[in-house]
């Protein structure tokens, strides 16, 4: 069975400018329902994540600048938000579904966080819409618990994931993998891995043909124990910051050969969702919708 991590804490309200990302979060779970595609039992609410956990991927004294809400305006600026509580209070529930959802996966193959993906969250600092990097806590947890010698952390949003690049950066359990967008946010990138850089404006075929032959070295080259996959919808045609000319049915069609591979090579996979910012709503909620689709698939 498919579990999903979920709560109405999710839709933080926020000043006018900082709404329409918040509005995903909400309309997902909606959809998914709608359609008949999940039950409600299938949701689950997470709580706030145990500080021990965020501080294996975080310093001490950022998590205790966050806490008393005490970060400079600099450093407030480059998340993205206007820092408060119940933004940081969101943050640790996110992060905590994320780690629930290593259990649930483990259990049953596949698991998945309507939020999560903040890729941008360094040890140290926030940045692009991230406070805490969930993957990167929730792949200390999987190392840990189950005592994991190789994590593969998938990171297809169009933005590249620099947080989890640098957090990772001398830590041989984890591999990241990044295929994101040359030329987009962060304009100064880490050093992953393994980066696949595409040039603007990139469709379909070109876009699915270099996925493809990057999943096959993937294959003869790791053999991990979990899979981190941040699902990015920001690669559509239609998204305001994303720069790429992918369609919906090519967006689709990523996550197939994603979860195909997992599922070719039993590996539990995590999914978190990742950035979304096309001018309509309905194109953002359709293409994650398309991944809890194709996730499914893996799970009946």
């Amino acid at each position: 069975m498919l579990k999903i991590a979920f709560d109405k804490k999710y839709v933080l309200p926020l000043p006018e400018g900082h709404r329409f990302p918040m509005l995903k979060y909400e309309l997902i779970p909606d959809q998914l329902l709608y359609e008949g595609l999940v039950s409600k039992e299938q949701f689950f609410s997470p709580k706030k994540i145990k500080e021990n956990w965020v501080e294996k991927a975080h310093d001490k004294k950022y998590i205790q600048n966050l806490n008393s809400l005490t970060l400079t305006k600099s450093e407030i600026r480059k998340t993205g938000f206007p820092l408060t509580k119940e933004l940081v209070e969101r943050e640790y529930m996110i992060t905590e579904g994320s780690r629930q959802c290593v259990d649930y996966a483990m259990e049953f193959g596949a698991a998945a966080n309507i939020a999560g993906g903040t890729h941008h969250a360094f040890r140290n600092r926030g940045e692009g819409f991230c406070l805490f990097n969930d993957v990167a806590v929730a792949s200390y947890y999987a190392i840990e618990k189950f005592q994991m010698n190789q994590i593969l952390v998938i990171d297809l949003d169009v933005h590249q994931g620099n947080g989890t690049a640098s957090i990772f950066r001398e830590e041989n359990r984890v591999y990241t993998f990044s295929m994101h967008g040359k030329k987009n946010y962060p304009f100064k990138k880490e050093i992953s891995d393994l980066d696949v850089e595409l040039d603007d404006g990139v469709k379909d075929g070109e876009y699915l043909k270099t996925l493809e032959h990057t999943i096959k070295k993937l294959d003869s080259t790791l053999k991990p124990n979990l899979i981190f996959y941040i699902s990015g919808v920001d690669i559509l045609s239609t998204d305001k910051l994303g720069r790429l000319k992918v369609s919906r049915e090519g967006c689709k069609k990523r996550d197939e050969m994603i979860y195909e591979f997992a599922q070719k090579k039993n590996i539990p996979i995590v999914t978190s969702m990742g950035g979304g910012y096309s001018e309509k709503i309905y194109d953002i909620v359709e293409a994650h919708c398309n991944t809890y689709k194709c996730m499914l698939q893996l799970t009946d």
